[in-house]
C-alpha cells in the first residue's frame, strides 16, 4: 500500500487548483462538494463556471498571471488537472514548501492521489488503486454504492448525535459496542434507514435508560452463540455475504490450518484469532478439546465463528460440533460454504454432472490406504457416476486398486485437482491407470479426486490429453 488513506479537512485553508477544461471543473466539483475554497489559476485563461451553484461560486476564486509564482502561503493542498507540463514544476515547488500536491495521471509527481468516492454524508468510502488504475477504482465503487443503503450517512449522524450520552452511561467498551450493534442492525436502525428518526429518537431513548435493554448490557449479560461457517476452498471472494458478516461480528474466531489468511483479514480486526486445526501428518489440538473451546467462550458471553474451509457439513466434522453445542445448551447456527468439489468443477471446466453422461455423484473422503480399503467399491462403478474423493492423495494407490478390482474400467479419465481458486490452483488430468502418477506431479495439498467420464470435458483435459480422450470414447463407442 502506497498511498494511505486520510481524509483531509478541506474547510481548513484553500486548495490551489492549476488547470483548464474539463478535468480542472471535475476537481472543482469535488472540491466544492467539500465545501472547500480553491484559488484557481486556469491555464487556458478560461474561468467559466457554468453549472456551478452560486455558493460553490463565491467559494473560488478565479486568479490570473503565472501560477509558479503562486503565493503558497495557507494553503493545504495544490492539485494539478489538465495542467500540462506545469504540473511537474508545481510539484516540485509543492514539495518544497512541504505541500501535499496531486497532478492527475501522474502518481510519480504526487503526494496524495484522489480515490473512487462514495459520499452517503456522513459515510463516506474512498476506494484507490495507487494510481493504477482510475477505472478499476470507479467499478469497485459502483459495487460499493450499490449495496450501500441511501441513508447510511443518516445512520452515522444518528449515532454520532448520542454518542457521548451513551458513553457516559455504558462505560465498558465490550458493552458499549454490543449496545450500538443491537442499535445498527435492529428496528432502530432500520428506522433511521427508513427515513423516520422521529421515531428512532424515541425508541432510542427508552432502550438506553438502564432499566431497559442498557441495564441488561451494564449487568454484564450479554449473550453468546456460536456460528460455524464455511470459509469455501480458499478464494475470499467467495465467501458468502451471510459469512463475511459473522466474521466482522465476531469477538473470537477459531479456525482450521486450511482458511487462507486472506479469509481471515475479512475477520473484524479486533477479533481473536485461534487456530486449531490439523493437517495430514500434523496432530491437532483434537475435536473435544475445539468443541470445549466454543462452549466455554460461548458461555463466557463472546460471539464465536467457528471458521472451516470448504463447507462445515462436507467432511468437515460440523455435525459433531452442532451435537456437542447442543448437548451444552449453547446457541448456534450454521453458515455454508462452497465446498472444494463445486470450486474445482467450476475452476477446471468440470460439470460433475452432465446429461446422459453423469447422473449422480457420490463424495467420499480417504485420508489414508486404509480408508480406501474400507470402501465398498463395488457400488461405485457404475460410468454414469461421477466419485469425488476428498484427501484423497495419500490413498491414490488404493483408490485405484479398488475401483479396478471392483470392474471400473481403467481408461476412466481421472482429475486430481489442488488447491482450488487459489492463485496457486493446479489440475492433472489422464486416465484411472495413471492416477498415482497424476498424484505425484501435485505440488502439494489440499486436493481431491474427481473420477468419471465429465473429467473429459475439463479445460486442462482438452489442452493436453485429447488425443487420448478421443481413443478412450471411441473404444466406449465400440
Amino acid at each position: 500500500m502506497r498511498f494511505l488513506p486520510v481524509f483531509l479537512d478541506l474547510q481548513a485553508g484553500p486548495v490551489l487548483l492549476i488547470g483548464a477544461g474539463d478535468p480542472a471543473r471535475a476537481k472543482l466539483r469535488l472540491l466544492a462538494a467539500a465545501g472547500a475554497r480553491a484559488r484557481w489559476y486556469a491555464t487556458d485563461g478560461d474561468h467559466d463556471l457554468d453549472g456551478f451553484s452560486a455558493d460553490d461560486v463565491a467559494r473560488i476564486e478565479r486568479l490570473e498571471g503565472d501560477p509558479l509564482a503562486a503565493d503558497l502561503t495557507g494553503l493545504i493542498a495544490i492539485v494539478c488537472a489538465g495542467a500540462d507540463d506545469i504540473g511537474p514544476a508545481m510539484s516540485a515547488r509543492a514539495r518544497a514548501a512541504g505541500l501535499p500536491v496531486n497532478v492527475m495521471d501522474d502518481p510519480s509527481h504526487s503526494t496524495f492521489i484522489f480515490p473512487a468516492i462514495v459520499d452517503r454524508g456522513d459515510v463516506v468510502v474512498a476506494v484507490g488503486t495507487g494510481g493504477a488504475s482510475p477505472v478499476v477504482a470507479r467499478r469497485v465503487r459502483e459495487m460499493i454504492e450499490a449495496v450501500l443503503p441511501a441513508r447510511i450517512g443518516d445512520l452515522a449522524g444518528f449515532i454520532g448525535r448520542w454518542r457521548k450520552a451513551i458513553h457516559a452511561r455504558i462505560p465498558e467498551f465490550s458493552l458499549r459496542r454490543r449496545f450500538w450493534e443491537n442499535v445498527v442492525d435492529g428496528p432502530i436502525g432500520a428506522l433511521v434507514l427508513a427515513g423516520r428518526k422521529d421515531e428512532a429518537e424515541a425508541a432510542l431513548n427508552v432502550i438506553c435508560d438502564p432499566s431497559a435493554f442498557a441495564g441488561a448490557l451494564l449487568s454484564g449479560q450479554a449473550e453468546g452463540r456460536v456460528t460455524l461457517v464455511g470459509a469455501g476452498p480458499g478464494d475470499p471472494d467467495l465467501l458468502t455475504v451471510k459469512a463475511l458478516h459473522a466474521l466482522q461480528d465476531a469477538d473470537i474466531v477459531f479456525h482450521d490450518e486450511l482458511v487462507s489468511p486472506e479469509i481471515l483479514d475479512r475477520a473484524r480486526r479486533d477479533a481473536a484469532r485461534i487456530p486449531v486445526g490439523r493437517r495430514v501428518g500434523k496432530p491437532g489440538i483434537g475435536q473435544h478439546a475445539i468443541n470445549a473451546l466454543m462452549i466455554r467462550a460461548a458461555k463466557s458471553g463472546q460471539r464465536v465463528v467457528r471458521l472451516k474451509g470448504g463447507d462445515p457439513f462436507v467432511f468437515g466434522r460440523g455435525g459433531e460440533e452442532v451435537e456437542a453445542l447442543r448437548k451444552a445448551g449453547v446457541a448456534y447456527s450454521v453458515i455454508p460454504g462452497i465446498t472444494a468439489a463445486l470450486a474445482a468443477g467450476a475452476q477446471f471446466e468440470v460439470p460433475l454432472t452432465f446429461r446422459n453422461e453423469a447422473l449422480r455423484i457420490t463424495c467420499l473422503t480417504a485420508h489414508q490406504a486404509k480408508d480406501a480399503e474400507a470402501v465398498d467399491w463395488s457400488v461405485l462403478t457404475d460410468e454414469k457416476m461421477t466419485v469425488v474423493v476428498y484427501m484423497g492423495m495419500t490413498a491414490a494407490t488404493a483408490v485405484r486398486a479398488g475401483l479396478l478390482a471392483a470392474g471400473r474400467s481403467p481408461q476412466t479419465p481421472v482429475g486430481v485437482v489442488a488447491r482450488v481458486t487459489r492463485p496457486d490452483a493446479q489440475a492433472e488430468v489422464g486416465t484411472l491407470s495413471q492416477l498415482p502418477d497424476l498424484v505425484e506431479k501435485i505440488d502439494g495439498g489440499p486436493a481431491l479426486l474427481i473420477i468419471g467420464d465429465v473429467v473429459a470435458h475439463s479445460a486442462p483435459w482438452r489442452q493436453s490429453d485429447l488425443a487420448q480422450l478421443v481413443s478412450y470414447f471411441q473404444e466406449a463407442a465400440e
